[in-house]
């Protein structure tokens, strides 16, 4: 290896005494000493305390969409400051982020603007059950949003086999009540026939079909825009409302998000990431009668929702996507960086597919990119497992788990590309030498 993480890891020695796991986040956790703490990041590249640099494709799990320390945008936020922060009141700006974002998703009619993607897609659910009188709702299998009670269930298909059944919703926290596990239901992303089916048996109790389009947390595995319709139309039936999660593919995947890219309009939706470049801010929108319940029954609020910074930086960044090439820019790089792996997988015979929009890609070691996290399970995710330590040594950042996609931003350039793609090579080479693996990985397919 040629990293040094020494500071890092006597830095952990000491958080760990203060913060457990030595951090703010699970998710920030990578272990004792492979945990990584920043000293500063700025465009596509972030320094840890180490000093060793990566070009980042994590972007902080997608909000960084300009780059880090954008000037247009920390410019916007400085002035945001001068307002004075947080009031207990309301300002001008809040319109007119509204009316920016109404602009660019015709099924945002209304909008709430409240700090983090959890707490929009609390609210849109909230919102949903209060219109519709019913409380249960549909997840997809795999799908992700946010760390609320509600929302912490998954499908382990890790251990799960063809044949052996559905499987089994677990929740993916301890202290989440396991009373909610009647009130969920979950089906496999493109199957409008199992959709139809719970339907059919509960859409007497169903407030909501909640789903992202593409998968967040979950490789970007995609809908297809059959589904999509297929899925509104049944929604339309049963007078269930669909509530699409564009929390990570919000202003990042096409101007009006994915409900623009495949065509299809939501009862409510809700966004955030991306509409701050990293500044955090969220927001629930959708159609008028819905959303007109909000403070007519239904509560919703937050401290600092709406604080003067936070405001300022979404307006700045909404206007950079809406105005300006940046997300056509991002798109292009992605697709560029994707011909340029596949061609370096192809070269070695390994068997590989990306799923997703260019923008935040998912890589699989398969043939063909699942249609649902079922496939996920088929597909030979020890080799990404093997291969990320390897580029984080040589410094490109991706996650470790291979479920998260790779984030492009604005701030990605030539040299970006040119060295990524040469430090991939580099690090599918280590990978390859080092076969065979473990007799315990599972999946091992790839060939050279």
């Amino acid at each position: 290896m040629t990293r040094s993480l020494s500071k890092s890891n006597a830095h952990f020695k000491k958080a760990i005494t203060r913060l457990p796991l030595g951090v703010s986040s699970n998710f920030r956790y990578w272990g004792e000493d492979k945990t990584i703490y920043v000293a500063s990041a700025k465009g596509a590249r972030i320094t840890d305390i180490d000093g060793n640099e990566y070009i980042d494709y994590r972007l902080g799990y997608g909000p960084c969409i300009l780059g880090y320390a954008d000037p247009r945008v920390d410019a916007a936020a400085r002035a945001g400051m001068d307002v004075g922060g947080v009031f207990a009141l309301s300002t001008e700006r809040e319109y007119a982020v509204a009316e920016r974002i109404a602009h660019m998703v015709p099924a945002a009619e209304l909008v709430r603007f409240s700090n983090s993607g959890t707490e929009a897609v609390m609210a849109a659910l909230r919102v949903a059950r209060a219109h519709t009188g019913k409380d249960s709702y549909v997840v997809v299998e795999g799908a992700y949003h946010g760390v609320f009670d509600a929302a912490l269930w998954y499908t382990p298909v890790e251990n799960w086999r063809l044949g052996a059944g559905d499987p089994h919703l677990v929740p993916y926290s301890g202290g989440v009540p396991g009373i909610l596990r009647g009130l969920l239901h979950a089906v496999p992303m493109n199957d409008a026939d199992r959709l139809e089916s719970v339907f059919k048996a509960y859409g007497h109790e169903i407030a909501a079909f909640l789903i992202e389009p593409i998968m967040g947390n979950c490789c970007s595995i995609s809908a297809t825009r059959e589904f999509l319709r297929d899925a509104r139309a049944l929604c339309d039936r049963y007078g269930i409302l669909m509530i699409i999660d564009e929390v990570k593919t919000g202003f990042r995947v096409a101007r009006g998000g994915v409900q623009e890219l495949f065509g299809v309009k939501s009862d409510l939706c809700t966004f955030a990431k991306a509409m701050g470049n990293g500044y955090p801010i969220s927001a629930v929108c959708g159609r008028e009668d819905i959303m007109r319940k909000f403070g007519k029954g239904v509560v919703h609020g937050g401290t600092y929702t709406c604080q003067s910074v936070a405001l300022a930086a979404a307006e700045k960044t909404l206007q950079i996507l809406d105005e300006t090439p940046a997300l056509q820019t991002i798109a292009d790089y992605g697709t560029r960086m994707r011909s340029g792996i596949s061609q370096i997988l192809s070269q070695r015979g390994i068997k590989h597919s990306f799923s997703g929009h260019p923008s935040m890609s998912g890589l699989f070691f398969s043939e063909k990119p699942p249609r649902d996290y079922r496939d996920w399970a088929s597909s030979d995710y020890t080799f990404y497992e093997a291969l990320a330590p390897q580029l984080h040594d040589l410094g490109v950042l991706c996650e470790p788990d291979s479920r998260e996609p790779w984030f492009v931003c604005e701030a990605h350039d030539e040299r970006c590309l040119g060295e990524t793609l040469n430090r991939f090579e580099t690090a599918v080479d280590r990978v390859v030498r080092s076969a065979p693996r473990p007799a315990s990985a599972p999946f091992t397919k790839y060939t050279t």
